[in-house]
């Protein structure tokens, strides 16, 4: 098969390489990939802001695919389309496994870091830990609701926006497009802060109040906010506009280092900041119901499999909205 992998003595870079299909273990499904998105995580990774754990991984964890064979333990027809996501594995013993937060145990492992993910012909998933996909969508705009759009929806949830209330949002791309369409349909108002004019021009087509600067000043006080863009830099403004007992959820697995912030201008009248580490499974299988009741508008742009490489770079550049799809 064909596929990419880390290069883990060349951080930033990617490889061609053709491999033999892997074998699916106990308990795993061997899935042929439609389509995988390529997330900034996927970035991180292969940048390694992320600490090497699996060396020359193959990257890529929002994959959509269909089971064409499966190991011992497990079964499942031929032909059944399944999500990939990123969370691959949990214990299921510890504290937070049982009081129902996987995403922060502890012995988590993930796919497209631990694991081989889809930037290939082919690649393998715990049965377990396989999505079930909502009806009415391309498997390109699929694909980025199996990490953007499931951590956008974590940390919506992780933001509190009250129903009705005032939601900013900075950063604007695979994530933050999805988020924005799930808050605009439970009547929030959006506001967006990016760098990009392509971006806002998206934001305000999708329905967003306003766009303006990745640092300006929304044009009224936010209930809650949430940081997509890995820029510690702009946790201060975003603090900043928060209304009294606001709170700023932040998304990405990786930012940058936070500026001082000073107490009365960012964290006074009990504004809060809050990380997002994952998502657990009922998150993911929450989000892809309402994915499936509001139809969400996915700005996905398609990419060959063989151009992974241009499609890493385009991201790490800002060269397009929406997300990026690799397609075999």
């Amino acid at each position: 098969m064909r596929a990419w992998r880390a290069a883990s003595g060349r951080p930033g870079s990617v490889r061609p390489v053709t491999e033999p299909v892997p074998e699916p273990a106990a308990g795993e499904l061997l899935v042929r990939v439609l389509a995988c998105g390529v997330c900034r995580t996927d970035l991180h990774v292969v940048d390694q802001d992320l600490p090497v754990h699996l060396p020359n991984v193959i990257p890529g964890h929002e994959v959509v695919g269909e089971v064409v064979n499966h190991g011992a333990d497990v079964s499942a027809p031929v032909g059944t389309r399944v999500g990939i996501p990123w969370l691959r594995h949990t214990c299921g013993t510890c504290k937070y496994c049982v009081r129902g937060q996987e995403n922060l145990c502890p012995y988590s492992r993930y796919t497209g870091w631990d694991a081989d993910g889809g930037y290939a012909e082919f690649t393998t998933v715990p049965a377990d830990y396989a999505l079930p996909l909502p009806p009415g969508y391309t498997d390109t705009e699929l694909a980025p609701l199996l990490c953007a759009g499931l951590i956008g929806y974590h940390a919506l949830r992780r933001a509190e926006v009250p129903d009705g209330g005032v939601l900013g949002i900075y950063g604007f791309g695979g994530s933050a497009h999805l988020t924005a369409q799930v808050a605009l349909a439970r009547g929030v108002r959006v506001h967006v802060m990016t760098r990009g004019a392509a971006a806002r021009e998206l934001a305000l087509a999708l329905g967003a109040t306003s766009a303006q600067g990745a640092a300006d000043p929304p044009p009224e006080p936010l209930d809650s906010a949430i940081l997509f863009a890995p820029a510690g830099e702009l946790v201060p403004p975003a603090l900043a506009a928060l209304d009294s007992g606001g709170t700023l959820a932040v998304a990405g697995i990786h930012l940058t280092d936070i500026p001082p912030l000073n107490y009365q201008r960012h964290l006074f009248r009990e504004r809060q900041i809050r990380s997002v580490t994952a998502n657990t499974r009922t998150d993911a299988r929450e989000f892809l119901r309402v994915a499936g009741d509001i139809r969400l508008a996915v700005t996905a742009h398609p990419y060959p499999l063989t151009a992974a490489d241009t499609a890493l770079q385009d991201l790490r550049d800002g060269r397009f909205d929406g997300a990026a799809v690799l397609i075999p």
